[in-house]
């Protein structure tokens, strides 16, 4: 697998997972029906910020992150980033892979700390990964996310130093 620079010419081939996983509501706070043009601008992220593409020997695109700070001004040296894997992709390291990636970005870019600022608290893959990488829970905003299978569940906050 290798993870590089996203490029507008991979958008039409991370759409169909990126609008199945944001149209599904099960994980992302984005909004059910972004188009194609909005989800495109949501996801490719312009410098200083990066997207990336994770991709399989012969091209197929496996995954994505983006990778931003988290704050403006004083808070701006702690990093965000927020991660896609294609279903048919999944349980293979491709978010692991992407995650320790941007947590290597991050640290080189000189960011003290990686958070996440709504990890979905029933999206318990995502949260052992994110643990399972030194992320702690520092919070978690009781039925903040409206879960369509669930109901309200929680959303953590999850930080790490870098």
């Amino acid at each position: 697998m290798l993870i590089r620079e996203a490029t507008p010419e991979d958008w039409p081939s991370v759409w169909p997972f990126f609008h199945t996983i944001a149209a599904a509501g099960e994980t992302f706070t984005y909004p059910l029906d972004l188009t194609f043009e909005q989800g495109r601008d949501w996801w490719l992220l312009p410098a200083p910020h990066r997207t990336v593409v994770a991709v399989a020997e012969d091209g197929t695109v496996l995954g994505s992150a983006k990778m931003n700070r988290n704050h403006q001004g004083n808070g701006s040296h702690i990093a965000s980033a927020s991660y896609m894997v294609d279903p048919a992709h999944s349980g293979r390291g491709v978010g692991r892979a992407l995650t320790e990636y941007t947590l290597d970005w991050a640290r080189a870019a000189g960011y003290r700390a990686m958070q996440f600022n709504a990890v979905v608290a029933s999206n318990e893959r995502a949260v052992g990964l994110y643990r399972s990488l030194g992320f702690e829970i520092l919070g978690t905003l009781p039925e903040g996310f409206r879960h369509p299978v669930h109901g309200y569940v929680g959303l953590h906050v999850m930080h790490r130093a870098l």
